[in-house]
């Protein structure tokens, strides 16, 4: 492909706005919840006092700070995808505590101002604390905001979100999608994550409970499940692409009861959860085993998991979720041969 040709393609899927907001605006906005902050990124909020303090500084110094990224939604409300922390400061600072609370970041206090070193005499002050006229002039002061204009399509975001975040707060691909495929599926997926047979089943370290690894686990399953001819390589962007879908034609009590048969037959049949004599559940084992009964349900209405607890180690199977688990071949196999066990 020509190369200019390949960069005016892509350059027409992004459309981006750039405004200058006062700070009155920006939390009036979130008062208003014009500005959405995704739960997923409330709990990053990190910043300590000296550096929420600094920013402060900065914007009462006139210091150029970056830009707040935003993504529009459908019905016209603003997505932050970058800027959280800069957010959350300003909210401690000139916020009240109803606007504070509005942000749903949890342990957010009015910041008392400390360690700054040119503005010295503002140690120790609190918003309320400082004169009118100060206070005034912060609650005037712009910071430049640039969004993503709704034109643009669901993997442009994504691609977006993960640009942004490679420096600044890290979120895993499943955060990611939670903020940008929202809806009724993506919702659906986060119940289901709840479930006490898939959670007693499936052993994941402390970490990945906290990252959105249960909720792909269940996008997974769903994705393998009815959409594998799909899959070519990338198991981001098939996972992208099934949100997607998904969110616009599925069967949720259907899929409900499948998921939920399928985890409490496993259950039952394994006490020490999906795994191979390790703590933690393999996920490409999952996948196999989880996507293969499921199959054998649907197509038999029952699942056979006599010998389950030693064909899951076997030798045929461990060679299709070890080394270059992910390629299409290896995917289909693995779900294969499990289909079959079940299938008795």
């Amino acid at each position: 492909m020509d190369l200019q040709k390949q960069l005016m393609e892509q350059k027409m899927k992004v459309d981006f706005n750039t405004y200058d907001l006062s700070i009155k605006e920006l939390i009036s906005m979130v008062n208003d919840k014009l500005i959405n902050i995704a739960p997923e990124y409330q709990r990053q909020f990190r910043w300590d006092k000296e550096r929420q303090s600094s920013l402060i500084e900065s914007i009462f110094l006139g210091i150029p700070i970056p830009s707040l990224f935003m993504a529009t939604n459908a019905d016209g409300t603003w997505e932050l995808i970058d800027g959280v922390q800069r957010v959350s400061t300003i909210l401690c600072f000139a916020g009240t505590d109803e606007e504070r609370e509005k942000i749903g970041t949890p342990n957010l206090s009015e910041l008392t101002l400390e360690q700054l070193k040119k503005l010295t005499e503002f140690n120790g002050k609190s918003f309320t604390k400082l004169p009118i006229d100060i206070q005034t002039k912060f609650r005037l002061s712009n910071i430049k905001v640039t969004t993503l204009s709704d034109k643009s399509d669901k993997q442009v975001r994504f691609d977006l979100f993960e640009r942004l975040n490679r420096g600044g707060v890290t979120l895993t691909d499943q955060e990611i999608r939670s903020c940008v495929y929202r809806g009724g599926f993506n919702n659906f997926i986060k119940e289901l994550s709840k479930n006490q047979d898939f959670i007693e089943c499936v052993h994941l370290t402390e970490r990945q409970e906290n990252d959105g690894t249960r909720e792909e686990l269940v996008l997974r399953f769903f994705a393998y499940l009815y959409d594998l001819k799909s899959f070519v390589h990338s198991v981001r962007d098939f996972l992208n692409d099934y949100m997607e879908k998904a969110d616009k034609k599925f069967n949720y009590s259907k899929n409900e009861k499948i998921f939920c048969e399928v985890f409490k037959t496993l259950n039952m049949a394994l006490p020490k959860g999906i795994s191979k004599g390790r703590k933690n559940t393999p996920l490409n084992l999952y996948e196999a085993v989880a996507v293969g009964a499921a199959l054998a349900y649907l197509k038999n209405g029952t699942i056979n998991t006599e010998g389950v607890e030693e064909w899951i180690k076997d030798s045929e199977l461990i060679k299709y979720t070890t080394g270059a688990t992910n390629t299409k071949e290896r995917v289909i196999k693995r779900i294969e041969y499990c289909k079959n066990k079940f299938e008795g």
